[in-house]
């Protein structure tokens, strides 16, 4: 039987014009210290205006810059309890 004892809850929030998404992600991370990560997405000029097109681009983009800066973190925590550099995680 497998327990939860952590949960990670992320927030997402956009801002828009008619021609740019600006995604921002942070993730709260149970030791108390915060990542956080931005993605952009532009329109352009002869596409139709789909906000939720935006949102998902730039969001997409935020979450990807978020895990490369948890992989990040990761590899930093590893290297310091091990005293050795680890090994690239790939995604």
């Amino acid at each position: 039987m497998m327990h939860t004892t952590v949960g990670w809850h992320i927030e997402l929030e956009f801002m828009e014009d008619d021609q740019h998404t600006r995604a921002a992600a942070l993730v709260r991370l149970p030791d108390g210290s915060e990542v956080r990560a931005q993605g952009r997405a532009s329109r352009h000029r002869v596409d139709a205006n789909q906000p939720r097109v935006g949102e998902e681009i730039a969001g997409a983009r935020a979450l990807n810059e978020l895990a490369m800066q948890l992989l990040t973190k990761a590899h930093e925590e590893i290297d310091s309890a091990s005293g050795r550099t680890s090994h690239p995680i790939h995604v």
